[in-house]
């Protein structure tokens, strides 16, 4: 469907953030093997107990249905599984999953991230300008990002990047080195 560049305009730029953040999230996994996915980095005797891929990935990938919502689109096929809603949750810590029982495989961690995230950028291009500039529907989040514009900018922005940033790190931990 096409879109009016001026009625349309918020939801496009919110969009570029998307397909950036994308983008790098596929260019993170390069050279993870399963079995690294969702393991803690390890230097010498050291755990580093910070969070992995595996967590980071599949944290983000429960955010898409609520960013779909909230810019009026049907979030139903995006809406996680209660076993990723166990271990992403915002409120669980990120263990280190040396037998591989704990978080779901690597490709569907992966695969609910880009499908969620894909559907979010083509429901954030079609969103009226309108609805960003509205009070945040979220109450419990308006004190910090008053309008839905600026809470979805920091979904979209902010939070996947700090994840992102995280993985790039727990990467070179890893050592994987940088993409």
């Amino acid at each position: 469907m096409p879109t009016n560049q001026s009625t349309h305009s918020i939801g496009q730029m919110l969009t570029a953030s998307v397909h950036a953040g994308l983008s790098y999230a596929e260019r993170l996994t390069t050279d993870v093997s399963p079995e690294q996915f969702a393991r803690f980095a390890r230097i010498g005797d050291t755990v580093i107990e910070s969070n992995h891929a595996a967590f980071n990935y599949g944290h983000l990938s429960l955010y898409a249905c609520r960013i779909i919502e909230t810019v009026g689109g049907d979030p139903t096929p995006y809406l996680p599984s209660a076993e990723f809603t166990k271990v992403f949750s915002r409120d669980t810590n990120c263990v280190d999953d040396a037998d591989g029982t704990i978080y779901p495989p690597m490709d569907a961690i992966v695969e609910a991230l880009v499908t969620g995230y894909k559907a979010v950028a083509q429901a954030l291009a079609e969103a009226e300008d309108d609805l960003f500039r509205s009070p945040n529907v979220n109450e419990a989040m308006r004190e910090r990002f008053p309008t839905n514009g600026a809470m979805l900018g920091f979904y979209v922005g902010g939070h996947f990047m700090m994840h992102m940033g995280q993985t790039s790190a727990w990467r070179r931990a890893m050592g994987l080195g940088p993409v």
